[in-house]
């Protein structure tokens, strides 16, 4: 029984410092597109990777550790280092212990994207002096920091809420022997508009656009931040601004734009524009299509978007993994599940390979209607198909278990993520935190301390709520010790205590 595993469970608390420079997923200056661009399913990871991360994961002895990691029969290469740091990006402090006691192998140095993964993961951390070594270290060893350095410590301020400081790091970027240029000048005004900070781009675009000569680039990714906030009038207000200056919006401007009105609940000016596409001969593309379809199928016009979907297929413009995805995740959320299978059995027989964003709106639909069983199958179907479930799946999956009182069948599941090659993430932890809360069981309360230790551990910052809960939870069924420390390990956190009501 799962629930009795995790009363047994010995973990040590991790402190977590407060992050000054903080930084975030590498993110690209490439125009925001109104649908992510098709891929063809990832290539399955090397078993080697799978095995030395597990070895790492359970590894407790740091001079084993190393001694294995140094042996000569590892080949290690960039791409093997970086694999491994993606895969244990849910256990920071176990991805940077790996990558720390790599730093001292005989023969291999790390590559600058691997310090990149690094000092990404001690961002989340909120690792203050290890994301200051980190960039000493690579500034020692002539790797940078690089503009895909100052990109990840920009986008974790901005994810932060500190828009001012990733500023700050734009401006600052000089002092590093790393020159500001127009790539990087489109790079913060991304990271401004997807944190929704529309207003400071648009404040930085206006007085450094002709120091870098804004570009076709800079004027989609500020039309798509006005659309973000659904200011449509101002996004093409961009675009007129754009042809003033001598530049040709291209195709992502206008999937832009319609995407933008399609989200501003404008379906009719959201019609009218990609009509007037059409009138003036634009190359329209699958992406335009998905586009409209996700559009009127989000506003519950499902009809329509069928027939925006066969219109496509007549014209010679094939769908897309995307296109269904998007058909599907309108028909599951606004139609029936039953269609949405259908659709998604339609794209199988055709050829497409469903990767994991079809195969979790499908496992969602089935949920929500109350069908674990087949959800289930279709999570087991997804491993048959090469396309292992990830976070997202094991989270739905777990928080509709929770939902249906089925406690012990999520931390089955959750059992199966810690032994497995996906990882927990903050998510997994309050899902299951707050459903040992509804049965009321003394032994759920303790499952749920020890819940708290191990996300701490794994570098995960527990909000005041949730560590206020467990304490008070632990007080009334009489686990004073228990909550002692739970109460160290919050203070170990930083973080303030609530009065405790007894």
């Amino acid at each position: 029984m799962q629930t009795q595993k995790l009363l047994t469970q010995r973990t040590n608390p991790s402190h977590l410092l407060y992050l000054r420079p903080t930084k975030s997923y590498p993110f690209t200056t490439a125009t925001a597109t109104p649908t992510p661009t098709p891929t063809p399913p990832p290539p399955q990871q090397p078993l080697e990777a799978a095995a030395l991360a597990t070895l790492i994961l359970t590894s407790s002895n740091p001079q084993a550790l190393a001694q294995t990691l140094h042996s000569p029969t590892i080949q290690w290469t960039p791409q093997l280092v970086n694999t491994i740091l993606k895969r244990l990006w849910n256990d920071g402090p176990k991805a940077l212990q790996f990558f720390n006691l790599l730093s001292h192998h005989p023969s291999y140095s790390h590559h600058p994207s691997s310090f990149d993964h690094a000092i990404d993961i001690s961002a989340r951390l909120r690792d203050s002096p290890s994301l200051r070594s980190l960039i000493y270290r690579m500034r020692s060893a002539r790797l940078g920091p690089t503009p895909k350095t100052f990109a990840i410590i920009a986008e974790r301020y901005a994810s932060a809420g500190k828009p001012h400081r990733a500023v700050k790091v734009f401006l600052s970027m000089h002092q590093f022997g790393c020159f500001q240029d127009l790539q990087s000048f489109n790079t913060i005004l991304d990271v401004l508009c997807k944190s929704k900070r529309v207003e400071m781009a648009y404040n930085l675009f206006k007085v450094f656009k002709g120091k870098f000569r804004a570009d076709c680039v800079s004027y989609n990714v500020m039309v798509n931040g006005w659309c973000l906030i659904k200011r449509t009038n101002k996004a093409l207000e961009m675009l007129k601004e754009m042809v003033k200056r001598g530049l040709t919006p291209n195709l992502t401007s206008y999937n832009t734009m319609l995407k933008g009105y399609f989200r501003a609940g404008q379906i009719n000016e959201a019609w009218d524009f990609f009509l007037e596409m059409k009138k003036r001969d634009c190359e329209i593309d699958v992406i335009t299509y998905t586009t409209v379809i996700h559009g009127f199928g989000v506003a519950g016009e499902i009809k329509r978007a069928r027939k925006v979907f066969d219109a496509m297929v007549k014209k010679g413009v094939l769908p897309s993994v995307a296109t269904y995805n998007a058909f599907i995740q309108v028909l599951c959320k606004k139609d029936s599940v039953d269609n949405a299978i259908v659709i998604f059995e339609e794209m199988v027989v055709k050829g497409y390979v469903p990767n994991s964003i079809t195969y979790n709106l499908v496992i969602r639909g089935l949920c929500h209607r109350g069908d674990m069983e087949r959800a289930m199958e279709f999570m087991g179907r997804m491993k048959d198909d090469g396309c292992e479930p990830n976070v997202q799946t094991y989270n739905l999956v777990i928080r509709y278990f929770c939902d249906e009182g089925e406690i012990d069948k999520a931390l089955d599941l959750f059992q199966k993520m810690t032994s497995g090659d996906c990882l927990p993430n903050l998510d997994t932890y309050n899902i299951l935190i707050s459903a040992m809360f509804v049965r009321k069981k003394s032994d759920d309360l303790l499952v749920a301390g020890n819940l708290l230790i191990e996300m701490v551990d794994r570098g995960f910052v527990p909000r005041k709520f949730t560590f206020n809960r467990v304490l008070n939870g632990l007080l009334l069924t009489g686990n004073q010790g228990f909550a002692k420390e739970i109460l160290r390990l919050q203070s170990r956190c930083g973080r303030l205590t609530r009065k405790i009501k007894l």
